[in-house]
């Protein structure tokens, strides 16, 4: 039973940091890899191949580093099994990729975390109209139902909602680059 939860476990890591990882994954090799098709199949294998060497991976150290070096292998790999077909980008092109999409993805977590930070800053219906918007993706008209407002109250709050979390996030991230 412990060795189950254990398993359990080490897959809802792998989850969580496939998918926060994902994204930058995918652009990595739909940037490396001409045909949709196959950068399709390629972020497929890249997903089955880390998540049977996640036992490998040193969680001291960044994932996406390391499931970017992954990819690099599983597109070189997709090359050399064309044999025929030029490589479009040389091992060190595809290496300068992987660590811009790497840092691109602090960058993206630090801002982030910065709109966590100022979500939750948020009063419950500022919150709340945000996620009738977005994570419910309700039109306009139906979150004034819902709220009791008019449309056009609505849309003015979302605007203002959207502006104050706009400068709340760069007051933060100023706030990161001066220290």
């Amino acid at each position: 039973m412990n060795s189950e939860c254990s398993d359990v476990r080490t897959r809802e890591q792998f989850t969580r940091h496939w998918l926060e990882s994902e994204s930058s994954v995918s652009t990595y090799v739909f940037a490396s890899i001409p045909g949709f098709h196959d950068a399709e199949d390629v972020v497929q294998q890249i997903a089955l191949n880390a998540a049977g060497r996640f036992d490998e991976y040193d969680s001291t150290r960044p994932f996406l580093g390391w499931i970017l070096w992954i990819a690099r292998s599983r597109v070189i790999d997709f090359y050399r099994q064309r044999g025929r077909q030029k490589i479009v980008f040389s091992e060190e092109v595809l290496q300068q990729l992987a660590d811009a999409i790497s840092a691109r993805e602090v960058t993206m977590s630090v801002r982030r975390e910065a709109l966590e930070q100022c979500l939750n800053r948020l009063p419950a219906r500022s919150r709340q109209l945000l996620d009738l918007r977005y994570i419910h993706e309700l039109p306009t008209e139906n979150i004034s139902e819902a709220v009791a407002l008019t449309a056009d109250s609505v849309r003015v709050s979302l605007i203002r909602i959207r502006n104050a979390l706009g400068d709340c996030i760069q007051k933060r991230l100023s706030m990161e680059d001066a220290s």
